[in-house]
């Protein structure tokens, strides 16, 4: 069993950055595809960015490419996404999950996800 607290959330202006954390505990963090979703008010769950095990390979949404970035630390059993150039239609409460499949199989497929954190709310705005 895998539980994922998600956090680094908040407020940032047009432009600004922010940098979101996902810490695991329980599980063997290095098998997991780890990978960041985000939800809008009135909008799905939408996939932003992933991970493999190893942390070499990634894939990024394409309205996040050049923007953001996914690292990960299998020993600290943590994945952070960096944001930066945020724009106003990057508000959504941002999902960290975890996967046992490898990232060419779990993709953005929300299904293939059985372990999620919380949440944690990132608001754009001037």
């Amino acid at each position: 069993q895998v539980q994922l607290v998600d956090s680094g959330g908040g407020l940032a202006q047009p432009g600004g950055s922010l940098r979101l954390s996902c810490t695991a505990s329980g599980g063997t963090f290095n098998i997991y595809t780890m990978t960041w979703f985000r939800q809008a008010p009135g909008k799905e769950r939408e996939f932003v960015a992933a991970i493999g095990g190893s942390g070499r390979s990634t894939l990024y949404a394409e309205f996040v490419k050049g923007r953001f970035t996914i690292s990960r630390d299998n020993a600290a059993k943590t994945v952070w996404l960096q944001m930066n150039s945020l724009k106003a239609e990057d508000t959504a409460v941002y999902y960290c999950a975890a996967s046992y499949l490898p990232l060419y199989a779990a993709r953005q497929n929300l299904n293939t996800y059985p372990y999620w954190g919380q949440g944690t709310q990132v608001t754009v705005s001037s």
